[in-house]
């Protein structure tokens, strides 16, 4: 593992104990078994590991769609898989969940989702200090890669439709949690029953 995926994981694991706020640099370092120095080449501030941890956040999280959007089974099925990824992504890390929903804790880093002046020697600390994607746009995201699977290349139309439905019903489950013994499943479950019933897919 790299350091800069070391001091990530060290920074993540950090937010577990303390708010961002109190999270030191230099404990973040220890963590990882590196320099503070290093910490310091590799993002150059606090406020840029915040950007990196937010950066490598979302890409997970988009690659995890992937992963469902690739699986096994008809479309109906991996829509499903996206629902089910969208929610348990969401409930497992909290900047994922802050990410989708828009509903950023006094826990986590408070990061601006626009660009900020990169002057970094490091690619990936220039790619993180660039753009980071609000809410609304991680939705028209995964409505797009869902829609290029549905519609089998076309992203919009019905296929586009479909994709942002289901993205819309795993976000409620996330936001909204069916209450146990409910009998209502989980969002894979959901969004299958929808999709069915109305002959979407």
């Amino acid at each position: 593992m790299s350091a800069r995926e070391s001091l990530l994981d060290a920074a993540f694991a950090a937010l577990a104990r303390r708010p961002w706020a109190a999270v030191r640099m230099v404990d973040v370092a220890a963590a990882a078994g590196v320099s503070r120095q290093t910490l310091y080449n590799e993002f150059g501030s606090k406020d840029g590991l915040a950007r990196a941890l937010v950066r490598r956040e979302v890409d997970g999280y988009l690659a995890g769609v992937e992963r469902a959007l690739a699986g096994q089974g008809d479309v109906r099925e991996r829509l499903g898989a996206v629902a089910e990824w969208v929610v348990s992504a969401a409930r497992r890390n909290v900047v994922v969940r802050a990410l989708v929903t828009g509903c950023w804790s006094s826990w986590l880093p408070s990061v601006s989702l626009a660009a900020v002046p990169s002057s970094s020697a490091v690619p990936a600390q220039r790619r993180a200090d660039g753009a980071l994607p609000s809410p609304g746009e991680l939705v028209g995201v995964v409505r797009d890669r869902a829609a290029a699977v549905v519609g089998g290349g076309a992203g919009g139309g019905e296929a586009g439709w479909t994709s942002e439905l289901v993205v819309r019903v795993a976000l409620s489950c996330v936001v909204a949690p069916p209450l146990p013994g409910e009998g209502g499943g989980g969002a894979g479950e959901l969004v299958r029953g929808v999709l069915h019933r109305q002959g979407m897919v």
